[in-house]
């Protein structure tokens, strides 16, 4: 199976690059080739995916039987796709986000019928349009698209809290950390590798046309243990400062959409579709055991990246809230 990856090297991708060299996939990236990852086996096209003619030239003689675009972000991103790859392709596979589910959710567990709204963030609206413009493509003009919608994956080089290092920092210098609401809505963390299987599954999957499938953990972890963990590798006790989430948005904007329209609220998903057409796809890494990789990661001094500027943001945060 001949398969592109347009990326390839992020968090998510990375995994399932690996993943798809090990079931022997004949795998492509295209991408400028910046990134600090180097995944043996790959053959790499180099090139920008949003100059079009530059994009068009470089894949003149490729077929494949899966693309998977992992950073198509609007509509624009994926009229150009569309461009590119009809007639060179078997399926498209867009990597969506579980930002596009009606927020806050009305009902739980979310499955892929609810229905997708997001007031509170731009990034879920623009993931939804071209959701719209690919669905539309693939049933008036039978373009082989699949959606898929991760929820908040991780791996060791991805600190999985609202801030990064900086607020690993803040846990070892024994500061005050900012959490949103009380601590206790629920959530789940899907590490990249157990996120791969379910993705890589889909690979060639002609059942899998036409649909949307979000490949998310089953393990919900409260936002209060979440921290916890995390500082429970560093033998540290968190010091929390509760603050309701549209109280922090006041202060970065950033912050307040990524809450508002994603972590501020309770999320359980329904992974029985995508365990029903991948029946080896399960999330078997837990938090606990992930986070510990992440801990190893940052003990170089290379990785330890301090925003100041939040710094100051949480300060005065703390100092109002506290």
């Amino acid at each position: 199976m001949k398969v592109l990856f347009i990326g390839g090297t992020g968090v998510i991708s990375s995994a399932c690059s690996e993943l798809a060299i090990q079931k022997g996939i004949d795998l492509y990236h295209f991408n400028r080739g910046k990134s600090f990852r180097k995944i043996e086996g790959v053959k790499t096209i180099h090139g920008d995916i949003r100059n079009f003619e530059q994009s068009r030239e470089l894949l003149k003689d490729h077929e494949f039987d899966s693309v998977v675009q992992f950073i198509a972000f609007t509509p624009e991103h994926i009229e150009n796709d569309i461009l590119l790859f009809t007639g060179k392709t078997k399926q498209y596979i867009f990597i969506s986000s579980a930002t596009v589910y009606e927020t806050p959710p009305t009902r739980l567990p979310i499955k892929e019928t609810t229905p997708l709204k997001n007031p509170y963030w731009q990034y879920a609206r623009d993931k939804i349009a071209c959701e719209n413009l690919l669905l539309r493509e693939g049933y008036e003009n039978y373009f082989p698209i699949t959606i898929v919608r991760p929820s908040h994956t991780y791996d060791k080089t991805k600190i999985p809290l609202q801030g990064g290092y900086t607020v690993l920092d803040r846990m070892k210098k024994g500061k005050k950390l900012v959490v949103h609401g009380d601590g206790t809505s629920i959530w789940p963390l899907t590490h990249a590798k157990d996120f791969a299987k379910g993705l890589v599954g889909l690979l060639g999957n002609e059942k899998s046309l036409v649909e949307a499938f979000h490949i998310t953990s089953d393990e919900l972890t409260s936002w209060n243990r979440i921290y916890e963990i995390m500082a429970g590798h560093l033998n540290l006790e968190p010091k929390f400062v509760h603050v309701p989430s549209v109280k922090i948005a006041e202060y970065n904007k950033e912050i307040g959409e990524n809450l508002l329209g994603d972590k501020a609220y309770s999320m359980v998903f329904d992974n029985s579709k995508i365990k029903k057409l991948v029946p080896e796809f399960s999330a078997d890494i837990s938090f606990e055991e992930g986070s510990k990789e992440i801990i190893e990661w940052y003990k170089n001094p290379e990785n330890q990246i301090v925003d100041e500027d939040l710094n100051k943001i949480f300060d005065k945060i703390i100092k109002k809230y506290e």
